[in-house]
């Protein structure tokens, strides 16, 4: 049995094409289905869905075979016991840092401020803040960045972007960009040994859906 670790929405929704270039097809709708293991028309693959910060955790120690990821979750979780053989090019967004619109962070970063910085990617967030030389103070987030400095909580967000609509609502902009993201295929390092011809027919299928889609 493959077990494939995803998380519902953006990442699920984008994998399906791979699965299904792949020969497999999962056989629920995650959005209207309550199970958490999701059955395949292969009766050797499942899919389980867990929260996309968890998926390194399950495939690191052996709850999944392999999942797709985030390049940011991978960053912030560290790549101990995974190996990493595609980048998918799939849920392509990018982490930014974000402001008020009334806000000078131009003058503020300039001027040696002490920032205070929400956000839940803590260590991109610290380094790259660090290799600017800019003093921080940050602020660990799990809900909606965008509230931290509406509130006063915060005078900067670093946080995922995609089309940026969110942070126009609500009167932010987009001041720097740290890195582009996208979705990686992660496989743990014991199941690709014990697995290899199962993952292996699953890793090839996934690249050469990935070469054959229009690079953006």
């Amino acid at each position: 049995m493959i077990t494939l670790a995803l998380s519902k929405g953006r990442i699920f929704d984008e994998t399906l094409p791979l699965l299904q270039e792949a020969g497999i097809r999962v056989l629920e709708d995650p959005e209207t289905s309550r199970k958490l293991i999701l059955p395949t028309d292969d009766p050797q693959v499942r899919v389980v869905l867990v929260r996309a910060s968890d998926v390194p955790t399950y495939v690191q120690y052996g709850g999944a075979d392999l999942g797709v990821t985030g390049l940011d979750t991978l960053i912030e979780h560290g790549s101990q016991g995974l190996v990493q053989p595609l980048d998918l090019r799939i849920a392509r967004c990018r982490v930014s840092v974000a402001v008020r619109a009334d806000y000078d962070y131009a003058s503020a970063v300039r001027q040696g401020a002490r920032l205070r910085v929400a956000t839940k990617y803590v260590g991109i967030a610290r380094e790259f803040f660090a290799a600017k030389g800019v003093h921080v103070d940050l602020i660990k987030l799990y809900g909606s960045m965008e509230l931290a400095p509406l509130t006063g909580l915060a005078d900067a967000i670093v946080d995922l972007v995609s089309t940026g609509n969110t942070l126009k609502a609500n009167q932010l902009v987009e001041v720097e960009r740290i890195m582009d993201i996208s979705s990686r295929l992660v496989v743990n390092q014991a199941a690709l040994k014990l697995k290899q011809p199962s993952i292996r027919r699953l890793i090839d299928a996934f690249a050469r859906a990935t070469a054959a889609r229009p690079q953006a």
